[in-house]
């Protein structure tokens, strides 16, 4: 009697760490895009006052005389997006050491593209805003949303060649990088030179943990959040925190995959040794052959590669749509919506976001291919590469970070910066998205 048959399927489904990493990506989007409508719904109805009371209500950690208080909006922004960076600082090192970008050839075009992207979209802003009290948001149409991006071209199904979405994942991780490096140096107010030495010592502190070969993920926790504290001390933004711990995770492997293999056979047969039970159940010693094998898949396995996957679905399920819904909920006053969108803030994101944007990374990725440095995505076109670069405006998540940090305090610069940022995404990723699906072909 044959049991458990409708699980066949899923045991016999196998997919790539690649292949999870986009599913987790586009779950990302499409939680993010309710939570944000979500928080524009609150923030615009009687709820509104409610809204803005819960996410400043203060939440204050006391150990003895020692004392850390912060809002809850603070929290998040400073909090559980350290470990929403934490991914991206594994997402990064994964690309450099075995991914898109650890082919110099491959990497070439996204990585000029991102630079494009990146730097254009900055002078654009900055030429709308120069000498005006909102010169300092040049940073926020630099970002690129990755999960709302990554989205909408899966979405696109066999319309768009492979090689395409990874051309786009590189370029977003590439941007993410860039974006992180800006946060980083630009825009840190004050430096407690002393919190930030300590923030560094634990850093080498779980350098030597690598280096001694602890592959135990608690040594690490520990450590990191120290090092976290001392980055939110320090004046340089807390999250950084999370980048700099993902580069001290082992990315290596325990035993050698070809290790692996002979040593699981061997578990596999001496399991087979055991008759089949009338009940079905195994015996002890097939148990402790399961957890032996459970043992091997963990030490083949990297455990920077097992924190990722962990990590991606509760940080696309639980973290940033409470960015999102922290974040996003700005109340509109329509009537007026026309001379917020004018101001030079909102019209330099704006502009940035989507003149810039495309122009960087379409136009450099233009450059590049005629000029014989860099070769086009595997079945794709100019057309398709295009479209990308539409999708690459969609800023929203980092964007509304930088955003928060460029204008801390001015709360009237911030509304402005959100409404250019929610206009923007929204037009370059619904432009995008169609362009791709009815306007774009195929190679």
């Amino acid at each position: 009697m044959r049991i458990y048959a409708p699980w066949e399927k899923r045991f016999k489904k196998i997919a790539t760490p690649f292949e999870h990493f986009l599913h987790a990506q586009t779950t990302t989007g499409i939680v993010l895009m309710f939570m944000t409508v979500l928080a524009l719904l609150l923030a615009n109805s009687p709820l509104a006052q409610t809204y803005v009371h819960i996410f400043h209500t203060k939440i204050d950690l006391t150990v003895g005389s020692w004392m850390l208080s912060h809002t809850v909006h603070h929290w998040i922004n400073d909090g559980l997006m350290a470990i929403f960076f934490f991914i991206i600082g594994l997402e990064i090192k994964r690309e450099i050491l075995v991914g898109e970008l650890s082919n110099i050839k491959v990497a070439i075009l996204p990585i000029l593209s991102a630079l494009g992207g990146m730097l254009l979209p900055a002078l654009i802003y900055l030429g709308l805003n120069h000498s005006t009290e909102g010169a300092d948001g040049w940073g926020i149409p630099m970002a690129t949303d990755i999960a709302f991006a990554i989205s909408a071209l899966v979405l696109l199904g066999k319309r768009v060649s492979p090689a395409l979405v990874t051309f786009l994942v590189a370029l977003a991780i590439v941007d993410d990088l860039g974006a992180v490096i800006v946060i980083a140096i630009f825009y840190t107010a004050k430096i407690n030179f002393i919190a930030l030495g300590l923030a560094g010592a634990m850093f080498v502190i779980m350098i030597v943990f690598n280096r001694v070969g602890i592959r135990m993920i608690l040594p690490y926790f520990i450590v990191g959040l120290l090092m976290w504290f001392f980055m939110l001390e320090s004046g340089v933004h807390a999250t950084i925190a999370g980048v700099i711990a993902a580069l001290s995770i082992p990315s290596k492997p325990k035993y050698a995959p070809k290790n692996f293999v002979k040593h699981t056979k061997s578990l596999l047969d001496r399991y087979d040794n055991y008759p089949a039970r009338d009940d079905h159940r195994l015996h002890e010693e097939q148990k402790a052959i399961l957890l032996n094998i459970q043992d091997s898949i963990d030490a083949v396995d990297s455990p920077a590669g097992r924190l990722e996957h962990d990590l991606h679905l509760p940080v696309a399920l639980l973290v940033i749509p409470l960015f999102a819904l922290a974040n996003a909920g700005i109340s509109i006053d329509f009537s007026s919506i026309g001379e917020t969108i004018a101001t030079p803030v909102s019209s330099g994101i704006i502009a940035g976001l989507i003149v810039g944007k495309v122009l960087g990374i379409f136009g450099v990725a233009w450059l590049a291919v005629k000029l014989g440095i860099a070769k086009l995505p595997l079945g794709s076109t100019m057309s398709q590469l295009f479209g990308v670069a539409f999708l690459g405006g969609i800023g929203f998540t980092m964007s509304i970070f930088v955003a928060d940090l460029a204008f801390i305090g001015n709360e009237s610069l911030i509304f402005q910066a959100k409404v250019g940022i929610l206009a923007a995404s929204l037009f370059a990723g619904l432009f995008g998205y169609l362009w791709l699906r009815f306007a774009s072909k195929k190679a």
